[in-house]
């Protein structure tokens, strides 16, 4: 078979090349083959070394008639008589005068370096010093002999190829497989590779085995060192070379997974293991250093079986003994996992278990739910059983897999037989039971059970003398983000935010990543709700740390991923958020986190609605729908996925069964702000626009709230195509020109392809907006088609202005961005792609644009209308803004009376507080009892808000204000307090204007 990449690197190789690895590795196979596939044969001397080549004579004068076998060295070298008196380095003397005249290339091969004795490798150090360069050496030894290579490495003349090189690839060892008539599935040969580590005398033994077994799988599944063909192999070529007291060694502390010197004396009873280790290991002895001190080392798989196999045959009786003093030396130095493994196999249960309780909590918070489980199949049921810490654990585990009535048998076992526990390890029983209990809890949706229980097991860890005293802020960081997930759920996001907000930096401060990542993958379902790009940045960050530590499986991953998937979906970005939603669907537990595998099908259910699936849509959130009913700690998203299930059945045009489903939600559930959405739909498509208008003044007076802003969008979309049916032009203008403030800022454009309006929206394009690219880019979606732009695009419309070449979609994106004070490394994580990506987008852009800066840019953009225009004066009509959309009998009130006086009329900011502050209070939604009034510290953010943007300089664009959280830096507020303030405050921008 062909080993393509070696034989390449042997090609290129420098003048001396040096292949070091164990027997059985394939140095000598590969060495003929390649120069079999290379055409070298007549340019090859080979010369193969065995123990009787230890006298310098009879190795040179092989040497010699090697040399005079190739094509070249046959006119060149001269024979050689045997005698008792030929000396090596005379020898060595006349070759190199033969050879000074070398005007072609010779290969000398020596295989089985490691024969030579000490002076034989001295003359042949000479020879490789001396030799011309047309004299190549291909050197191969089972381990590193002295021959002075140090000084070729650093002239650069050495090439090395060890172990690590020569380990078969899983390719490479199907080929070597059907190249000896043996076809295996590639599970079988994948195990045989990771049984083997790529070793080829492993794999080749494997293939001779193999030939006509019966059952393949199976055999490869028990394939081992024991194996009688690999035995003996590794008795003959390693452990039977090895001096009595190395023996010992090796098969004593074969029990290990890994082993260091202090264990190796211990185990042996001896001194100096770790100077044979470091022997053994420099010998290429099937002996692995693990770290780079070299003070750790494992065994071979191969070679380990076949110790275990030798140390069962010669003393069978001290097995569980070394288990058990293994055991005690690991508990003692901080091993845990690997003391318990060796107590179970020596067989003290008692010790497992007690080892095992008491490490948990570290498990349990580092996110090892899969080595407890491994750790706890270990021990028979009857000892479980009968334990109460066990059994605690054992309810843990079964929570883990989703098996809730387990868990609550087990938790009853532990509870009982918690008393019966020996007083000194009780209030460890209790931080366990308090930690299954939590997490119970919130599996169940009990809220006021998680609240209680994460009370409790605060007060446990913190209270004098307790068990684990160097938990008590694990616990507490423990207990806060199980309290905020279990709020998240419930849709308190008021109460879940600084929940999961300081578990995640407490987290952060004491080392627990688990945490950390479970947090801010929760934190990221809230932060959607006002913020897709917080929403997006906080579920990267999750996904990363996931990625960094393994935890790329995990429900809360799953979270994350959905996060990500559907921010994208929001943005109309289908394709690109379809990948993330594939991944949280692999990482779904129904049984053990139904919450989460609601959560991925709602996200499933957008995904579909974008890509116009609408039958996969309706079943997605129905399926969402059952899950949800099941539930009781979804009362908060819920309301949300009846809503886009009857806003599908709409699109499906099955308006008859919308209407039975909305009727049967009975009046609470039909008064709720998004039901009423998805009323308003319903109304529409039955040619009702009143109804529709009446449906939906509720949400937009604020009397029946809708916690996100994407529902708000909803709502005056649905206005806006209501009232453009029953002919009025300008409320249905402006209730569209306000679905698109609070759509622009976050990019959301699928709201706009949910309720499709494309006449509305480009009669509103031409009759003056300021969200002209926003609208193209809906347009574009809506067209469906890229190649042929709809009428009224964005591409016409700038064909019509002067635009020769039409920008793309992702250099229209780019180009919203550069009015803003966002650098171009900021821009690029506001849309998910690399700085190199974001610079050739400009480059383009000013290209078509004929511009060379980003201020020429965003000039020419506002002249074109692709951006937003810039005011430049401060209109009283700011003042006539808020009424418009939000209607009230009560005198209006300023909340910023005061402010002017307080701080004079010198800041100009104030003034423009003053205003926006009057605006804000009279923007829908901010003044209902059910999403609370603009109480004085939110009147003071608006007004800080107002300041910092006044203090930047130039005109400000609603762009601008899309960005506030960027240019606040670190001016004060928190980046999500002026990004909602910002929000609030984007329809007065279009008449303002700050210098």
């Amino acid at each position: 078979m062909c080993r393509c990449a070696l034989f390449g690197r042997l090609a290129e190789a420098e003048r001396v090349v040096q292949m070091s690895a164990p027997a059985g590795s394939g140095k000598t196979v590969l060495m003929r083959s390649w120069i079999a596939e290379a055409g070298l044969a007549r340019h090859a001397a080979w010369v193969a070394v065995d123990s009787e080549e230890r006298d310098p004579q009879r190795f040179w004068l092989s040497v010699l008639g090697a040399l005079r076998g190739t094509a070249p060295g046959a006119a060149l070298v001269r024979a050689v008589t045997a005698a008792p008196d030929l000396d090596g380095w005379a020898i060595v003397e006349r070759l190199l005068t033969d050879l000074a005249p070398l005007a072609d290339r010779i290969w000398l091969v020596i295989d089985d370096v490691h024969e030579l004795g000490p002076d034989a490798l001295a003359q042949l150090e000479l020879l490789m010093m001396r030799a011309p360069p047309g004299l190549r050496f291909v050197l191969a030894t089972r381990h590193d002999v002295r021959l002075g290579l140090h000084r070729l490495r650093l002239e650069g003349e050495l090439t090395e190829i060890r172990e690590l090189d020569l380990r078969f690839t899983v390719a490479e060892a199907r080929e070597l497989f059907a190249a000896a008539g043996v076809q295996l599935p590639d599970s079988a040969v994948v195990m045989l590779h990771e049984r083997t580590e790529g070793w080829a005398a492993g794999l080749r033994l494997a293939a001779l085995s193999l030939a006509g077994h019966e059952d393949p799988e199976r055999f490869a599944a028990g394939f081992s060192g024991s194996d009688r063909t690999v035995a003996e192999y590794l008795l003959a070529e390693v452990l039977d070379r090895q001096p009595e007291e190395v023996r010992r060694l090796l098969l004593r502390t074969s029990i290990l997974e890994r082993v260091n010197g202090d264990l190796a004396d211990l185990l042996t009873g001896d001194k100096g293991g770790e100077r044979v280790l470091l022997d053994l290991e420099q010998a290429n002895a099937f002996v692995i250093s693990l770290d780079g001190s070299r003070s750790w080392f494992r065994y071979h798989r191969m070679f380990a079986g076949l110790l275990q196999l030798e140390l069962r045959r010669a003393g069978s009786d001290e097995v569980a003994a070394l288990h058990r003093t293994a055991a005690d030396w690991l508990a003692e130095h901080g091993y845990s996992v690997e003391a318990i493994r060796h107590a179970q196999a020596a067989g003290d249960w008692g010790l497992a278990a007690r080892l095992l309780a008491g490490h948990w909590p570290g498990l349990h918070l580092d996110g090892q739910a899969a080595i407890t489980h491994e750790l706890l199949a270990g021990f028979p049921a009857r000892i479980a059983a009968a334990d109460a810490e066990l059994a605690a654990l054992v309810a843990a585990d079964e929570l883990a897999r989703g098996s809730l009535g387990a868990a609550e048998r087990y938790l009853g076992v532990a509870e009982r037989g918690a008393v019966s526990v020996p007083v000194g390890r009780r209030g460890q029983v209790q931080v366990l039971l308090g930690v299954v209990r939590l997490s119970l809890a919130r599996q169940r949706g009990d809220l006021p059970a998680v609240a209680e229980e994460a009370r409790r097991l605060q007060a446990m860890a913190e209270a004098p003398g307790a068990a684990q005293p160097g938990l008590s802020e694990d616990l507490r960081a423990l207990a806060l983000i199980n309290l905020g997930i279990s709020e998240v759920w419930a849709a308190r996001h008021a109460d879940a935010e600084p929940h999961l907000e300081h578990g995640v930096a407490l987290a952060r401060r004491i080392g627990r990543p688990f945490l950390e990542f479970s947090g801010l993958a929760y934190q990221a379902t809230i932060n959607i709700t006002g913020s897709l790009t917080l929403s997006a940045e906080r579920g990267r960050q999750a996904i990363e740390l996931a990625r960094r530590h393994g935890w790329t499986d995990e429900p809360a991953a799953g979270v994350a991923y959905e996060v990500l998937g559907a921010v994208l979906a929001w943005q109309g970005r289908f394709g690109e958020a379809e990948p993330w939603i594939q991944r949280a669907e692999r990482t779904v537990r129904p049984k053990a986190e139904p919450t989460v595998a609601m959560l991925v099908l709602y996200g499933r259910g957008l995904v579909e609605l974008g890509h116009c699936r609408d039958r996969e849509a309706l079943a997605a959130f129905e399926a969402a729908d059952r899950m949800a009913r099941r539930l009781a700690a979804l009362r908060g998203i819920t309301p949300r996925i009846r809503a886009l299930l009857l806003l599908t059945l709409v699109r499906l045009g099955e308006t008859e069964r919308a209407g039975q489903a909305l009727a049967d939600l009975g009046e609470q559930g039909r008064n709720g702000g998004e039901i009423r959405i998805a009323t308003a739909a319903l109304r529409l498509a039955q040619d009702d626009p009143h109804a529709a208008v009446a449906a939906l003044a509720p949400v937009l007076d604020g009397s029946a709230p809708v916690p996100r802003w994407a529902w708000l969008v909803q709502a005056f979309l649905l206005e806006a195509i209501a009232r453009d049916t029953l002919g009025d032009r300008a409320a249905s203008g402006r209730a569209l020109e306000r679905a698109l403030d609070l759509a622009e800022p976050e990019g959301a454009l699928s709201l706009f392809l949910l309720h499709p309006a494309p006449g509305l929206l480009e009669h509103h394009a031409r009759h003056g907006t300021a969200h002209a690219a926003l609208i193209a880019e809906i347009q574009t979606l809506l067209a469906g088609n890229r190649s042929e732009p709809p009428p009224g695009s964005h591409v016409v419309w700038a064909r019509s202005r002067g635009l020769d070449e039409q920008l793309t979609d992702s250099e229209t994106r780019v180009l919203r961005y550069l009015p803003t004070h966002l650098t171009t490394h900021e821009i690029a994580g506001e849309l998910y792609v690399s700085v190199n990506t974001v610079s050739t987008h400009r480059r383009r852009l000013y290209a078509k644009l004929g511009v060379h800066s980003r201020r020429e840019a965003v000039d020419r953009g506002r002249v074109l209308g692709l951006l937003a225009p810039s005011a430049r004066r401060l209109k009283t009509e700011s003042q006539k803004l808020a009424p418009t959309f939000a209607p009230s009998s009560r005198p209006p009130v300023d909340p910023f009376a005061g402010l002017e006086s307080e701080a004079g009329t010198a800041d100009p900011s104030v003034t423009i507080a003053s205003r926006l502050g009057l605006i804000a209070w009279r923007i829908p939604g901010e003044k209902s009892a059910g999403q609370g009034q603009m109480r004085e510290r939110s009147v003071k953010r608006s007004a800080l808000t107002a300041r910092t943007l006044a203090g930047i300089g130039g005109a400000l664009s609603l762009s601008d204000v899309t960005h506030g959280n960027r240019m606040m830096g670190q001016q004060g507020p928190r980046r999500g307090t002026v990004r909602g303030t910002a929000h609030r405050i984007i329809p007065a921008l279009r008449v303002l204007s700050v210098r």
